[in-house]
């Protein structure tokens, strides 16, 4: 019979005041420790009645910008500035995120990709059947740091789910204008697309707002410092910071949309990828996106990738190797609000 409760166990009382630090006990039993349990940091800082947050990164271990500035937040922040609660979990899927990859290296599991999860199933699974089942109903937000990781290098952004429910799409556009990141985009959610986060956050009536800020397996100080003043004014435009924590002014913020597969280009081929256009590029359709050469067989003509629409260039892919089906680039377009009221 499957169960219906999680293996993990929390070291800090959710429901307690004060700031709590400690660790999700995920029971795994290996060779070199036959009832050991993985440590997941996890703290928390409650104050009262008031929103319920929960702040995420880490959902993919080689994203750093989000684990750091959670990790400075949670350091800075002390009991009287909260008003509410907020549940920290920098390195949601710990074991990813202390091998600096993707995905797990225990069961390739990519945590992003495994809501609801499981009770039952492994690692990867575990964690998001916890986050999805245990933590999100206990919040009304969950902010959700994320970047281009080892792969991708974006335009530091804010994204937010198109909502149909007009009263929800216009709180979800407040959100982002005060993270203010240099770009924000709504983002149509593929059909079937249930293993996200944000499809999670959506079955527990919880509010999800994401980032891709930069990447490319590294850390800039201007994308950490996007994310460290966006996260504080986010927080104290929702009442969950006292007024005055916010440290900077909002500064403005471009807003766009991403939606059907035009939107992104593809490797056509395997081989040596050279960009042809760079972040923040304005492109049209069927201009030339990149060039892939056959370092193999050097005497072949590259063979070349398309836009198959026009936009503003998002994302760009990082290592130079490449493989057929790659993500190259993905663009934005001009935001159209399309929700009604309920």
């Amino acid at each position: 019979m499957a169960s219906t409760t999680s293996r993990i166990r929390s070291e800090i009382d959710f429901d307690r005041d004060g700031k709590q630090v400690g660790f999700l006990r995920l029971p795994h039993s290996v060779h070199r420790s036959a009832y050991g349990w993985i440590p997941i940091p996890v703290a928390c800082i409650r104050n009262g009645d008031g929103p319920r947050v929960l702040l995420m990164a880490g959902n993919h271990g080689d994203e750093y910008e989000g684990q750091i500035a959670l990790a400075n937040l949670l350091r800075a922040l002390d009991v009287p500035d909260v008003r509410g609660r907020l549940i920290f979990l920098s390195s949601a899927n710990f074991p990813a995120a202390m091998a600096g990859t993707r995905t797990s290296p225990i069961d390739q599991g990519n945590l992003n990709r495994s809501f609801p999860g499981s009770p039952d199933g492994g690692v990867t699974a575990q964690i998001a059947w916890y986050i999805e089942h245990v933590l999100l109903p206990q919040c009304d937000y969950v902010f959700d740091l994320h970047s281009g990781g080892s792969s991708l290098m974006y335009v530091p952004s804010a994204l937010s789910r198109r909502h149909a429910d007009a009263g929800r799409m216009a709180h979800a556009l407040e959100l982002l204008q005060a993270f203010g990141a240099p770009v924000s985009y709504i983002t149509d959610a593929p059909p079937g697309d249930d293993l996200a986060l944000p499809a999670a956050a959506l079955r527990q009536g919880v509010l999800h707002m994401g980032t891709e800020l930069a990447g490319g397996g590294t850390l800039t100080m201007t994308a950490l410092r996007i994310a460290q003043d966006g996260i504080r004014r986010v927080l104290t435009l929702i009442g969950a910071l006292a007024a005055g924590t916010a440290l900077t002014a909002t500064p403005g913020t471009r807003l766009l949309q991403v939606r059907g597969p035009d939107y992104f280009v593809y490797a056509p081929d395997s081989g040596l990828f050279e960009p042809l256009v760079e972040l923040g590029d304005e492109v049209t359709e069927g201009q030339k996106a990149g060039i892939i050469h056959f370092h193999d067989t050097p005497w072949r003509e590259p063979s070349l990738a398309v836009f198959q629409r026009a936009g503003t260039v998002l994302s760009k892919r990082i290592p130079c190797r490449t493989e057929r089906g790659d993500c190259l680039f993905h663009l934005g377009t001009p935001f159209e609000d399309e929700s009604r009221p309920s």
